[in-house]
C-alpha cells in the first residue's frame, strides 16, 4: 500500500478531531506529541458525554432502567477490548485506570506472591519508568533479582543478550512492545517462547503498539499485556489488563472493597469471579465506554491500514530529518517503507537543549515532547540529558512533517547564530 492510497485516511479523519484545527502562538497547530497522549474523536467525545448527559448510573447494582444501560454499555466496551486484541474471553479484560496501575496489579497480586529470594525477574534499559519501578517494588520485598537487557549497536534490544540472562531462575521477563524513546518494535512474540521454555511468565507493556498495530495476545502468547486508553484515542483514567485466564483466576485481589466481592461477612469475605475480582469500587465508567468507542473508531479504520500508513509517514519523517545536519536520532533506521519502528523518532540537534528546541519550536505551533520521556536510566545509559521527540499518529500528514522540519531547521539556524 503506498502513501498516496493511504494519504486519504488523514484526510479523512482530521475533521473528527476539532482540536487540530487551531492556532498555537498565532500558527496552525501541528501535533506531534501522540506517544505522550494522543487526540480524541468526536464519535469518543460524543459517547463519553451521552453517558453522563443521557444515562449516568452506577452499573451492576440497579433493577432500574438507566443502570441497566449503563452496565450494558460498559460491559459491551470489555467484549470490544477483548475482539481488539483477540483475548480467549472477556473475563480477561480487566479495568483500571492506566497502564501503571495495570502493572501494579500484576506486582502485588502476583508477584509478591510468588517471587523469593533469588528469583529473577528480566527487564531491559529502555523500560518506562511504570516498568521498572514496580519490579524495584517487588524486588525490595522479595528478595528478587532484577537483571537488564542492555542494547546491539543499532539501539535495538539485544536479544542475544536476552538468551544469556534468562535461566531457570527466571521467574518474570517484563519488557516493552515499542520503545517511546528508541520506537524498536521488540519480537514479544519471540520472547515469550524463551521464556515459558524455562518456565518463566512474560508481561508486555503494549501502550505504544496497541494505537498503531494489529494485536493478537493469542498470538503473542503473552501471560499479561497493559495499555492506556489516553494513547489510544480515549480519554485518561481508563486502561486495561489482559491475563491468561487461569493465572487471573490463581492471583488474588488486589483492592478490597465495593464490586470484587461475592458475600461480604464482619470477620470475613468471599470474592467475585473474574472480571470483577480485580475491579474493586465505582469505576470510571464513562471512561469505560469511550474506550469502547475508541475501539470501535480504531476497528473501523482498520489496524493494517493504520499501522500502513503510519509506517509510511515514518519514513518520510527520518528522510527529512536525516537531511538536517548535526542532528542524531535515536534507536534502529526504518526499511524503506517506514517499517520496522514505530512512528515517532527522539533526536539531539548538536549542543542545542531539547528543552530549548522544544520551547522555540512551540513558538512556530509546533508540539513535541523534550526530556526523558519517563526513561531516565536509558537516557544514562546513552550518556544524554535528554532529547526531543516528534512522534506522529494516523491523522498527521506529510504536510505537517514539511512545516515541522521547517521550523526545526529555523530554529537550528536560530541557536546557530546565536552561538556566534
Amino acid at each position: 500500500m503506498t502513501l498516496a492510497q493511504t494519504q486519504t485516511i488523514a484526510e479523512k479523519v482530521r475533521k473528527d478531531f476539532p482540536i487540530l484545527h487551531q492556532e498555537v502562538n498565532g500558527k496552525p497547530l501541528i501535533y506531534l506529541d501522540s506517544a505522550a497522549t494522543s487526540q480524541k474523536p468526536l464519535f469518543v467525545l460524543d459517547t463519553w458525554r451521552d453517558y453522563y448527559t443521557s444515562y449516568n448510573s452506577n452499573v451492576h447494582r440497579g433493577a432500574h432502567t438507566l443502570s441497566a444501560k449503563a452496565t450494558d454499555a460498559y460491559e459491551g466496551a470489555r467484549d470490544k477490548i477483548a475482539a481488539f486484541i483477540n483475548a480467549n474471553s472477556r473475563n480477561e479484560i480487566i479495568y483500571t485506570r492506566n497502564a501503571t496501575e495495570a502493572i501494579n496489579l500484576v506486582a502485588y497480586s502476583w508477584a509478591m506472591n510468588n517471587l523469593h529470594k533469588g528469583d529473577e525477574i528480566i527487564l531491559s534499559v529502555m523500560e518506562h519508568h511504570s516498568n521498572l519501578v514496580p519490579w524495584q517494588f517487588v524486588a525490595a520485598k522479595t528478595g528478587a533479582v532484577l537483571k537488564h537487557v542492555e542494547l546491539t549497536p543499532d539501539e535495538s534490544l539485544d536479544m542475544e543478550q536476552f538468551k544469556q540472562l534468562i535461566s531457570n531462575k527466571t521467574k518474570l521477563v517484563s519488557i516493552v512492545h515499542v520503545s517511546n524513546t528508541l520506537g524498536c518494535i521488540n519480537p514479544v512474540e519471540e520472547i515469550c517462547q524463551i521464556a515459558h521454555k524455562y518456565g518463566a511468565k512474560v508481561l508486555v507493556d503494549a501502550c505504544q503498539s496497541v494505537p498503531h498495530m494489529p494485536i493478537d495476545v493469542q498470538a503473542i502468547a503473552c501471560d499479561w499485556l497493559v495499555a492506556s486508553g489516553h494513547k489510544m484515542c480515549a480519554p485518561s483514567g481508563i486502561g486495561f489488563l489482559y491475563g491468561k485466564e487461569e493465572i487471573l483466576n490463581a492471583m488474588p485481589p488486589f483492592l478490597g472493597g465495593g464490586e470484587m466481592i461475592a458475600d461480604v461477612y464482619l470477620d470475613h469475605s468471599t470474592y467475585a469471579e473474574l472480571p470483577h475480582k480485580f475491579e474493586a469500587g465505582t469505576p470510571a465508567i464513562g471512561e469505560a465506554i469511550a474506550l469502547g468507542a475508541a475501539v470501535d473508531y480504531l476497528s473501523k479504520l482498520g489496524m493494517d491500514q493504520i499501522h500502513a500508513y503510519e509506517a509510511e509517514l515514518t519514513a518520510y519523517l527520518f528522510q527529512e530529518l536525516e537531511s538536517i545536519p548535526d542532528i542524531k536520532i535515536y534507536g534502529p533506521k526504518p526499511n524503506a517503507n517506514g517499517f520496522g519502528r514505530a512512528a515517532l523518532a527522539s533526536f539531539k540537534t548538536g549542543e542545542i537543549h531539547p528543552n530549548d528546541l522544544s520551547a522555540l519550536l512551540d513558538q512556530e505551533g509546533v508540539a513535541i515532547r523534550s526530556g526523558h520521556h519517563c526513561t531516565q536510566p536509558l537516557h544514562r545509559y546513552l550518556n544524554l540529558p535528554g532529547t526531543a521527540r516528534a512522534s506522529l499518529s494516523f491523522y498527521n500528514t506529510r504536510e505537517e512533517i514539511d512545516i515541522f522540519i521547517k521550523a526545526l531547521k529555523d530554529t537550528i539556524d536560530f541557536f546557530t547564530s546565536m552561538l556566534g
